[in-house]
């Protein structure tokens, strides 16, 4: 309650103008259920958000193990493929060209 009154600079006559107003509007008996699921929902989103960070710090976590530095660019391009001589070549349509 104190957080409340520092957040939105009210005071003490203030807030129980407000308590009252509320009281007012709801009744007696709603007050007690309406704490209850303003209680409720506070705890839901507490756990939604914890949740949310364990997933971000899970991603954060994975993605650093999975992926490796950056190679390192060498200056030489590879070296062309080299046929086998030892491999049969099957002429195909080139057999018709010569």
């Amino acid at each position: 309650m104190n957080l409340l009154a520092s957040f939105m600079n009210l005071g003490g006559p203030d807030l129980l103008v407000i308590l009252l107003i509320i009281l007012v509007l709801f009744g007696a008996k709603k007050l007690p259920e309406l704490a209850k699921g303003l209680g409720q929902a506070i705890k839901e989103f507490q756990k939604a958000k914890d949740e949310f960070s364990d997933e971000l710090h899970k991603a954060g976590d994975t993605t650093a193990k999975t992926n490796p530095p950056p190679a390192t660019v060498s200056q030489n391009p590879p070296a062309p493929a080299q046929p086998d001589p030892n491999q049969a070549v099957n002429p195909g349509r080139q057999a018709d060209k010569v």
